[in-house]
C-alpha cells in the first residue's frame, strides 16, 4: 500500500514507548517535502532495526523539519502515560524549526494545541510523515534504552527496551526497581510493594 503524502506543510506525529515499564515516552514530529520522497517509509514496528536506523538518517537529512522530544519517567508517573504522551507530542511539534500548516497524529486523539490537526488511526502505515515520525521516535528511544542497559545491565534493557517481558519481570523481582522504572505501572508497583525497598 502506498503512503499518503498529505498537503505541503503537514507535520506527522507519532510516539514510541507507551507500553514499557521503564524509560521515557518519546514523540517525534516530521515535515516532509512531497518533492523529495523517501523510499521504504512504513510503520517502524514493521522494519528491522537496521532499516529503521538507515531510514532515520535519511529522514533527518531530507525532511523540511523534524524534532524529537520526550516525557520523563517522573512526568509519566505524575501525569499518567496518556497525558505524558500528549505532552511529548506537544514538545515535538513546538520544537519544529518551521511551523506546520496542520498536524496529523497517529492514533485516536490529538493533544490540545493551536495547530489544525486530525488523528489518524494506524497513521504510521498510511501517512508518510507519520511513518517518518514513528521511525525517529522508535530509533531515539531504542538508543536511550541501550544506554540505560549499560548503566543497569541486570535488567536486560537492550533486549526488551523496557517492555514487560518474562525476563524483565524476573529481573525486576530479583533486583527491585531502578530509577528509570515507571512506579505507577502495576508490575513495578507490585515489585516495590513486595520488596519494600523504596
Amino acid at each position: 500500500m502506498s503512503l499518503h503524502w498529505g498537503p505541503r506543510g503537514l507535520a506527522g506525529v507519532d510516539e514510541a514507548g507507551r507500553g514499557p515499564l521503564a524509560g521515557p515516552v518519546v514523540a517525534a514530529a516530521v515535515m516532509l517535502d512531497p518533492e523529495r520522497r523517501i523510499d521504504g517509509l512504513r510503520d517502524s514496528k514493521k522494519l528491522s532495526a537496521a532499516a529503521r536506523e538507515r531510514l532515520a538518517d535519511v529522514i533527518r537529512h531530507e525532511a523540511i523539519a523534524w524534532c524529537v522530544a520526550e516525557a520523563s519517567v517522573e512526568e509519566i508517573d505524575t501525569l499518567n502515560i496518556l497525558n505524558a504522551t500528549l505532552l511529548a507530542m506537544r514538545r515535538a511539534v513546538d520544537g519544529l524549526a518551521r511551523a506546520p500548516h496542520e498536524v496529523w497524529v497517529d492514533g485516536n486523539r490529538c493533544p490540545a494545541w493551536p495547530w489544525r490537526s486530525q488523528a489518524v488511526v494506524k497513521g504510521d502505515d498510511k501517512v508518510a510523515a507519520i511513518a517518518a515520525a514513528s521511525i525517529l521516535a522508535k530509533t531515539t528511544r531504542d538508543r536511550f534504552m541501550r544506554r540505560l542497559h549499560e548503566e543497569y545491565p541486570a535488567y536486560g534493557f537492550a533486549q526488551h527496551m523496557g517492555y514487560g517481558t518474562a525476563a524483565h519481570l524476573d529481573a525486576l523481582k530479583a533486583h527491585g526497581a531502578c530509577p528509570q522504572h515507571r512506579r505507577t505501572f502495576t508490575p513495578v508497583k507490585l515489585v516495590i510493594a513486595q520488596t519494600s525497598l523504596f
